[in-house]
């Protein structure tokens, strides 16, 4: 059986403040043409296919309208819900997607719906999992655990640490699995040791909802959304699949993918790298002057492009618009140098307040803090519930 797996749409997501929805369109419909291309069976989307818990229209149609294209005459497609995504409003469509092939569990779902006339399905379903099954016969199992948002949390054992919560339910899921067919754990989770980019919420970032390598199963392949950078773990066989396009500065120079993979009787036989063309890629850039900066912008028009200007005097307003003419332009950032030699840099006026934080702990006392201490200050301030 041939697997694509993808995730972190983030479907309506735009970049300072600039729509993006062509180029998730674009990105979308490239998926959906290997998934033709390679003869994919079933895709597997690892979470936050929305940006924002209530996505506009348009963001809404295209997920529709993608979904549909994935899953076409033959293949199944199953999505699970990420920090993004409100859980019960994406799985609210799951009657009548079931019936195209598209299957939704959000948050703490019932089993999946076994059989259908269609050549991929679900042959055998329980608490937290689905075995899918295809014309010829092949079989996967597909352990599921959709982002743990705090709802979900709160349901059982309101005491129970985190991990131990991640560990039960993943093992929950695993109850259903007796061999003979390839195992795959699908699920939006941060591991510890993953790299974050600067696009990722630090709610879910700070180190105490992290879940170690260990508390992963023993499954043939780990499929993962929450982390925006492709990043692959040999041990326990965890993939990151990353985000679809480049949503933050520090992705620029990334190269986007899917990951392909390949059964074979009851084990993985292949693993398989695809990378996405589509999309506007994006750039960080540096200048010393107006008019070399302008020059950039001309040679970057093709390109998002963040520019840091290191100036001896605040732009002019016809500086600003000269440089603002450029479309290509989504992020400028003067850096004047005062009499003092001091550097004031607008980029902190863009950072959050973790981020905030992190610059300030570092600089009183020469480390990182640890992510305890972050969560309690981000509890402080009302970002993150006790």
């Amino acid at each position: 059986m041939k697997i694509l797996h993808t995730s972190d749409w983030h479907i309506g997501k735009k970049l300072m403040n600039r729509d993006r929805l062509d180029e998730q369109a674009a990105v979308l419909g490239e998926i959906a043409d290997i998934c033709e291309r390679e003869g994919v069976e079933l895709v597997l989307v690892a979470g936050d296919v929305y940006d924002t818990f209530l996505p506009p229209a348009e963001a809404e149609e295209l997920f529709f309208r993608t979904v549909r294209r994935l899953a076409g005459k033959e293949r199944a497609v199953f999505l699970i819900s990420g920090n993004h995504d409100d859980p019960v409003r994406l799985a609210a469509c799951a009657p009548i997607a079931e019936e195209a092939g598209v299957y939704v569990a959000g948050g703490h779902t019932p089993p999946l719906p076994v059989g259908g006339s269609r050549p991929v399905r679900v042959a055998a379903a329980g608490d937290g999992y689905a075995v899918f099954e295809n014309k010829k016969g092949e079989r996967v199992y597909v352990n599921a655990l959709p982002y743990p948002n705090e709802a979900r949390l709160r349901e059982e054992r309101s005491d129970e640490p985190f991990r131990d919560k991640i560990s039960r339910w993943i093992a929950r899921g695993q109850n259903g699995y007796q061999g003979n067919m390839p195992c795959i754990l699908l699920s939006h989770l941060f591991v510890a040791g993953g790299s974050v980019s600067e696009g990722e919420r630090d709610i879910d970032l700070g180190g105490a909802r992290a879940v170690d390598l260990d508390a992963l199963p023993d499954c043939d392949y780990i499929a993962l959304g929450h982390l925006h950078k492709k990043q692959h773990f040999t041990k326990k066989n965890v993939w990151y699949s990353g985000s679809i396009l480049q949503y933050s500065f520090d992705e620029a120079g990334t190269q986007k993918r899917v990951v392909l993979l390949e059964t074979k009787g009851d084990k993985l036989s292949s693993v398989t790298e695809i990378p996405l063309t589509q999309g506007k890629p994006l750039v960080r850039l540096s200048a010393e002057s107006v008019e070399e900066g302008i020059g950039l912008l001309e040679g970057h028009a093709d390109y998002h492009v963040e520019l840091t200007l290191s100036l001896d005097a605040p732009l002019t307003s016809e500086e600003t618009r000269a440089l603002l003419s450029h479309k290509c332009l989504k992020s400028l950032i003067p850096s004047v140098r005062t009499e003092t030699g001091a550097v004031f840099s607008a980029r902190r006026r863009e950072l959050s307040d973790g981020q905030l934080f992190d610059e300030y702990y570092r600089s009183v006392y020469g480390k990182a803090a640890d992510g305890e201490l972050k969560t309690l200050f981000l509890q402080i301030l009302g970002e993150v519930s006790p």
